[in-house]
């Protein structure tokens, strides 16, 4: 191990002399105490490290010794129900050693190392194997089959493979050409997972809120924003999303959330229940803690270890979702360490790779072939802080050119106490056309409804600036109708209430029965106050009240009761017809 000495810190920055023969990105481990850090900068023979550890008490001439291997993470089974912070560090096994702080260069494996598993083996002595091909399976959780995996730079032919078992991560599995592998492999961070074809993205991410499924849908591989000021709700968004999405795994990623919001999450994730198997939702879910009071270059790196993981799963052909909460604190670490390291300044202070960076992270989204011919995705959902809820902030713009859904949280309606806070006029996805064949399967006039929704919510907009200023009296009934509309859809659609037991997640077919039933309310009540009926015999009608309260009252599964709402409508609405035909 190679050798140098510190000439210059700078908080997590430091020089060190004496790197002749370092590559960009290599681990040093770096003072007495070992900190992990990695090479940035290489200049002669003084090279940069960004340190993942407080550097206090490092001075010039204490020692950085390099490892000559790039950051990497260790995958394997295992991973699914951990908590590791940017550098994956598990966390509840550092907190079993040192207790509620961790000390300066405290280390510990990422995997259990004494841990036996199960193992069948899926290959023979003289098999020939491709990179990537999974050669044994081995239960890792409840819910989860973790696939055991060619590592994506070998191939080969089969020799010395054991039979099926128990064995620990370091044992050997077999040999292919003459190469040992193991339950685990490591990867590096910054470098994407390869894989066969990448696919397109036709199938939507449901998740139960029918803001988002319905009106804004994220493809399954695809690319979200939450941006939205504090208070808003971007987090309470996330962990709804992270429990109801209808992805294999979780990877939800802290990224520099504040010290006292991350515990909470870290205490409500092992207690929920996964709806879809009834089971602990930990068990198809990974976290990465990293909350702003912990050493920024961490936060930096932290979301490259999310993704990481993520492909690493999709690599199996599982579908997964990363919860990035939030970009916005990854890209003021990004601006601290570019001030540190003297780098001239672009928008806001932030650096001129920004977009770089953001496009790096969001391009490792993705519906794909992997290399072992099944099918797998990685959908990245990341929130955005804009400081006072400025979305002309570089963060957030920049974000809006690399991913293709925007869900734009809004404060009025945040204080107002309507959830989720997504406004339906700032807000869209560019993943409608590709997915409407999927929900054409379910309810042929997907497209008609949703655009016929939007159309209503931006002529109620443009007719709230008139009642603002001589009130709605004054607005014919063919008008008022469209605010009264309006109105139930905001309130008995776009609303949702995540406490509730019926309506925390509402079911595709569900979502579209709610939206037929309402629309033929407003098309049979355009007809009648055109035949000249007044809008109070509408808005009187027991019906109006049963399109609000449906999505609380009518379980997914009841088909009979969600055909009966639009019965209810039409039978209401024809009795008032035929007075005034």
């Amino acid at each position: 191990m190679t050798t140098a000495s510190i000439v210059r810190v700078s908080g997590p920055i430091v020089d060190a002399q004496g790197m002749l023969g370092a590559f960009m990105h290599e681990v040093v481990e770096v003072g007495p105490d070992r900190l992990i850090g990695e090479i940035i900068r290489v200049s002669g023979d003084i090279g940069t490290v960004q340190v993942y550890e407080n550097t206090s008490g490092l001075k010039p001439g204490s020692e950085v010794h390099l490892t000559g291997e790039p950051l990497s993470l260790l995958l394997g089974p295992g991973l699914v129900g951990n908590i590791y912070d940017g550098i994956q560090r598990p966390l509840q096994t550092l907190s079993e050693q040192s207790g509620a702080f961790i000390a300066r260069g405290q280390k510990a494996p990422a995997l259990d190392t004494e841990r036996k598993w199960r193992v069948n083996m899926r290959c023979k002595d003289g098999s020939q194997i491709r990179a990537g091909q999974v050669i044994a399976t081995t239960p890792e959780s409840p819910v989860i089959e973790h696939r055991v995996m060619v590592p994506p730079d070998a191939g080969g032919t089969i020799s010395e493979a054991v039979p099926d078992g128990e064995y620990t991560i370091d044992q050997v599995l077999c040999k292919l050409d003459g190469r040992e592998i193991k339950l685990c492999q490591r990867w590096p961070v910054r470098q994407p997972r390869p894989f066969s074809e990448r696919l397109e993205a036709t199938t939507p991410m449901v998740t139960g809120q029918r803001v988002i499924d319905t009106l804004f849908p994220v493809a399954r591989g695809g690319t979200a924003a939450i941006p939205g000021g504090f208070g808003t709700g971007k987090t309470i968004t996330q962990h709804s999303l992270a429990k109801w999405v209808d992805a294999d795994v979780i990877v939800y990623v802290g990224c520099g959330e504040r010290g006292n919001e991350m515990p909470q999450v870290l205490m409500d994730f092992p207690s929920l229940v996964d709806p879809r198997t009834g089971r602990p939702l930990m068990e198809r879910t990974i976290l990465v803690a990293n909350t702003s009071n912990m050493p920024v270059a961490a936060r930096e790196v932290s979301i490259y270890t999310g993704i990481t993981l993520a492909e690493y799963y999709r690599d199996m052909g599982y579908h997964v979702a990363v919860m990035a909460d939030s970009t916005s604190r990854w890209a003021e670490a990004l601006r601290e360490l570019g001030a540190r390291l003297e780098e001239m300044p672009a928008e806001e202070g932030f650096p001129a790779y920004l977009p770089t960076r953001l496009a790096q992270f969001y391009e490792r989204a993705g519906a794909v072939r992997t290399l072992d011919g099944t099918d797998g995705s990685v959908t990245i959902v990341g929130s955005i802080s804009p400081q006072g809820g400025d979305f002309t902030e570089p963060v957030t713009q920049h974000t809006r050119r690399f991913t293709r859904c925007f869900w734009a949280l809004d404060t009025i309606l945040a204080n107002a106490r309507h959830y989720p806070a997504i406004h339906w006029l700032n807000s869209y996805s560019e993943y409608a056309e590709e997915i409407a064949p999927w929900w054409a399967e379910i309810t042929p006039n997907w497209h008609q409804l949703r655009r016929a929704v939007i159309e209503i919510l931006q002529r109620e907009d443009k007719l709230q600036q008139i009642v603002k200023l001589v009130g709605p009296d004054v607005l014919p009934d063919s008008q008022r109708l469209v605010l009264t509309t309006a109105e139930i859809i905001k309130v008995g659609f776009l609303q949702q209430n995540a406490f509730d037991e019926i309506d925390a997640y509402c079911a595709p077919k569900k979502q579209t029965a709610i939206l037929d039933a309402i629309l033929e309310f407003h098309r049979r009540s355009e007809r009648l106050i055109d035949r000249g009926a007044p809008l109070v015999r509408v808005t009187e009608l027991p019906c109006r009240l049963a399109l609000m309260r449906a999505k609380t009252q009518i379980k997914n599964d009841d088909q009979d009761a969600l055909a009966g709402l639009k019965h209810k409508v039409i039978e209401e609405l024809t009795s008032v017809e035929a007075e005034y035909q």
